[in-house]
């Protein structure tokens, strides 16, 4: 019961953390015109965060088994 609602709350943060890091103000500060490796800054941006948040999914999830 607990483990579930730790999980739970896990969960929830780290769909917040994603609103957070998808959101306009935060987009705006990577929205240059400079390239990290020949991509442009706002796509590697979108790119780590999106993969960042999955680890983040798979870890609370598969801990919690």
């Amino acid at each position: 019961m607990y483990q579930t609602i730790v999980r739970n709350q896990r969960l929830v943060a780290a769909f917040l953390l994603g609103v957070a890091l998808f959101n306009y103000p935060l987009l705006a500060l990577f929205n240059r015109a400079a390239s990290v490796f020949g991509i442009p800054v706002l796509y590697a941006y979108i790119f780590v965060a999106w993969a960042t948040l999955i680890a983040l999914f798979a870890l609370v999830v598969e801990r919690s088994r």
